[in-house]
């Protein structure tokens, strides 16, 4: 079953000599149970695809349906709702609340989604025991390293159990113990029904937990191979 499907997506940023076309036509389907990578130098449009697929960002042409649902017809509000509820988002930038600690900030997702205060605790500390911060859960973001700062903010994308988690560079900041937590973290949530994990990477040392990846170059797919071969992309 394909938990994503992107048929000719097309975006451009700017005008005139500054226009940029980040996709050029894009076709990907990203199936239930699968951990998929995106490989590719800087600028070949990965993080705009992700984007797009997340219900951040509008494409120009083409058509994105994630968990069945075509985003160009949905409103803002509708779009907001389906991110909250059925998306986790990992961002380059780790975007916490830099006056909530740790704990308070992987709750945040439930929250919104209107679960009590005490639930959306216990299971934002349960999350952080799981990627190896339980004992930092009350520190506040400026009292982590870069690496752990990261590590909740891969909590936070995971704590409402979305269907579909998309992660630029989860592991770019985190050494192999640390990356092999969140990789296996990722694995797990992947096999569950219905569930589907995208994660852009350049970090070569978690090729082999995906089960497919692709490689982009100039705003367009070139090739997609298991991830048993992913020698070939070295």
């Amino acid at each position: 079953m394909n938990l994503v499907k992107c048929e000719e997506l097309t975006k451009t940023y700017g005008s005139g000599d500054t226009r940029v076309m980040a996709l050029r036509g894009v076709d990907l389907d990203i199936l239930e149970g699968e951990l998929f990578m995106l490989v590719g130098p800087s600028g070949s449009g990965k993080t705009t695809l992700i984007s797009i697929i997340a219900a951040i960002m509008d494409q120009d042409s083409g058509k994105c349906a994630v968990l069945g649902n075509d985003l160009r017809s949905m409103n803002q509000k509708r779009k907001s709702r389906f991110r909250g509820t059925s998306i986790g988002y990992v961002f380059q930038v780790f975007n916490l609340l830099p006056a909530l600690s740790a704990c308070e900030n992987v709750a945040v997702p439930l929250l919104i989604n209107g679960v009590g205060r005490r639930e959306a605790q216990t299971r934002a500390k349960a999350l952080l025991d799981r990627v190896g911060l339980g004992e930092r859960a009350d520190s506040l973001p400026r009292q982590l390293s870069g690496g752990q700062q990261q590590r909740v903010a891969i909590a936070r994308a995971l704590v409402h159990d979305p269907k579909l988690v998309v992660c630029d560079e989860p592991t770019s900041n985190l050494d192999q113990a640390a990356g092999k937590i969140i990789m296996e973290t990722l694995r797990q949530m992947a096999q569950k029904p219905d569930r589907a994990i995208i994660v852009v990477t350049h970090d070569q040392r978690i090729f082999p937990y995906a089960d497919r990846i692709a490689r982009m170059e100039d705003g367009k797919i070139i090739e997609v191979i298991a991830g048993k071969e992913k020698d070939a992309l070295r």
